[in-house]
């Protein structure tokens, strides 16, 4: 680094604009704890100009309260003390700081840790660095690589799209001041399958998502935002929604207080547990005299709904394992015909049987190629995800597991030997027949055997392999819908979820407008059939007005429907107002209302007449 170079990190953060703040509140976080206390967080709203930029700087360095509307004087202000915002202030300011922070430490215990922390940089975090002005930055690294000796700056870009905005932005004298070191954050979808992994791949919460809820969600993230934050936004909406709708949603709990919270049912609630589409399917199973206990005794129901719910703890932990499993043999088949990443294959599993797909199949088919290599790899993987596994019915398939790896390891050293003997004597048979018509012989001979091809045993062991895991499958994969009681831990409703989450502002706006009781509750403005109820606000009378008019409307006509509407409401015993006094607040009324109407899309000024305006939306004669 030469001797005017600013030290500064580029952050490639993504694509994710929303997780941003999140992320680089993170970093100051920690800077703050363990780097250096002085850390300062940029916007380029608050930064129009070098000014307001070393003005922010300051007041955030110094912990002061700052006149941002102060665009004469450039001060801010420090214990009753005004100080003029220039970067002369700020080196003395880091000056006594430092001073201070020397005196305090006793010279005898000085290590090295001490001694860099008694010059602690200043770091200047710029959150979004594409939309700072390219003047604003150039007077500022310019600025800063003059007094770089005297105040050790340390700059941190956040980058949204790609590291060569910094030289599309400042000239090469400019960039030429820096000494870059290039970050690259983790992707947003490395940090979402962080997120399914640890929250819903996991025994340790009992609330589930459905297929459908969980797809929603993943099809937002993935065609909106890529947003993590928003994900997170959406998965709480989820619990909440949950919690508030299902009554059952109390047993929804730790297997530890499961016990006490389905001894604690009501009658209310133990009918609630009958109504359940999955309880009546699992009680038309059974034998006649059991039915009768379940759906006239509670005690009788209430162990039977606690057997249900350990069963289906159970499942969920038995579910999760084999899934990582199968993503193992899935996630290297080329084209990925189950996904790629564990939720594709976390989704097709909820939503149907998976092994009854063409996906599936194929999958398969293509398990049956492995060489060998790989067949190994992916079998000691499953090893140890199905050892980590808390659950006690693995131990057998364990034990199977490493049964194919020991016989593929004898397959390895009873091959290595007659290898050897055999390529010397083809090697010699070679030489002899090197004619035409020995080799035409040996073609047909191949088309022959391959024909009539009898499998290795490495090809029969490799059957036997993708069998196994396919008869796991087939066990522990069943779609959640099919376990009793799923309706009590699992969130299925993805209208209501995409209601709230997929905006649909030209419906909203249009239910607001015209039937404005559905938002504000108001008994007085319910109305029948199409009337225009007077106590409405301004802008849906005018709204629900302009409905009835064509292409273009009159403005004097519209006054006068406005004013007929709104003075009914008056009536004959309205307070003693002149006329002149009622007609003009009625105007105001009426032209702040056709400004808000025009300033939402509805109406435009015509060209044609200059007493209409042109009705824009929904038609019109």
């Amino acid at each position: 680094m030469k001797s005017r170079e600013i030290p500064t990190a580029a952050l490639v953060l993504g694509v994710n604009v929303t997780d941003h703040d999140l992320t680089l509140k993170s970093v100051s976080e920690v800077l703050q704890n363990n780097v250096t206390p002085h850390v300062a967080f940029l916007e380029a709203k608050d930064c129009p100009g070098i000014k307001n930029l070393v003005r922010k700087l300051m007041g955030q360095l110094m912990s002061c309260c700052m006149d941002v509307d102060s665009q004469e004087e450039d001060y801010v202000q420090v214990s009753q003390n005004r100080i003029r915002c220039s970067m002369t202030s700020l080196i003395k300011w880091y000056e006594s700081v430092t001073k201070k922070t020397v005196s305090e430490t006793p010279s005898k215990k000085r290590t090295s840790a001490s001694r860099h922390w008694q010059s602690p940089p200043v770091v200047v975090i710029f959150k979004d660095m594409e939309s700072f002005t390219t003047k604003v930055l150039q007077d500022f690294v310019v600025i800063s690589s003059q007094h770089i000796h005297e105040l050790p700056l340390v700059l941190i870009f956040g980058i949204a799209t790609s590291p060569m905005i910094i030289h599309s932005l400042l000239p090469h004298s400019v960039s030429s001041l820096l000494c870059i070191e290039l970050f690259q954050s983790l992707s947003c979808k490395d940090h979402l399958s962080t997120i399914i992994d640890k929250l819903l791949l996991t025994s340790q919460f009992p609330f589930k998502l459905g297929g459908k809820v969980l797809q929603v969600l993943i099809n937002m993230f993935l065609y909106h935002d890529f947003s993590v934050q928003n994900f997170i936004k959406g998965l709480q909406l989820c619990v909440v929604e949950h919690f508030y709708v299902q009554p059952l949603s109390v047993l929804c709990c730790q297997q530890v207080d499961l016990k006490k919270r389905v001894n604690s049912l009501s009658h209310e609630q133990c009918e609630n547990v009958r109504r359940l589409p999955s309880f009546r399917r699992y009680v038309e199973r059974q034998v006649s005299e059991k039915q009768i206990a379940l759906l006239t005794a509670d005690t009788f129901l209430k162990e039977t709904v606690q057997e249900l719910l350990e069963d289906l703890c159970v499942y969920h932990e038995n579910y999760v394992t084999v899934l990582k499993c199968l993503h193992v043999f899935t996630s290297f088949l080329p084209k990925y015909p189950l996904g790629k990443q564990i939720r594709e294959l976390h989704c097709a599993c909820l939503e149907n049987r998976v092994w009854e797909t063409e996906e599936y199949e194929s999958s398969l088919h293509l398990a049956r190629m492995l060489n060998k290599s790989d067949l190994v790899t992916m079998l000691q993987q499953c090893v140890e995800i199905f050892v980590s596994s808390s659950g006690k019915e693995f131990d057998k398939t364990v034990e199977k597991l490493k049964e194919f790896l020991t016989q593929f390891q004898k397959l390895e050293v009873a091959e290595a030997v007659p290898e050897r003997d055999v390529s010397v004597s083809s090697q010699k048979e070679l030489q002899k027949k090197t004619d035409l018509y020995h080799l035409q012989k040996t073609l047909l001979e191949l088309k022959e055997s391959r024909r009539s091809k009898k499998l290795t045993k490495f090809e029969m062991l490799r059957f036997e392999v993708i069998d196994y895991i396919d008869s796991l499958v087939r066990n522990y994969l069943v779609p959640a819908d099919h376990k009793t009681l799923h309706e009590v831990v699992y969130f299925n409703t993805a209208s209501v979820l995409r209601e709230h989450l997929n905006a649909a502002p030209r419906i909203a706006l249009h239910t607001a407008l015209n039937n404005p009781y559905c938002y504000l509750k108001n008994q007085a403005l319910k109305s029948n059939g199409g009337s225009i109820s007077n106590k409405a606000p301004d802008i849906c009378i005018v709204y629900k007005l302009h409905l009835e008019c064509g292409r273009l409307i009159n403005l004097v006509d519209w006054l006068e429907a406005f004013s007929t509407v709104v003075t009914a409401v008056e009536g004959p015993n309205a307070d003693a107002a002149s006329s002149d006094q009622v007609d003009d607040t009625i105007h105001a009324r009426f032209i702040r209302a056709v400004s808000e109407l025009e300033l939402l899309g509805f109406i435009k000024p015509s060209r044609q007449k200059t007493d209409h305006v042109a009705r824009l939306t929904w038609g019109g004669c």
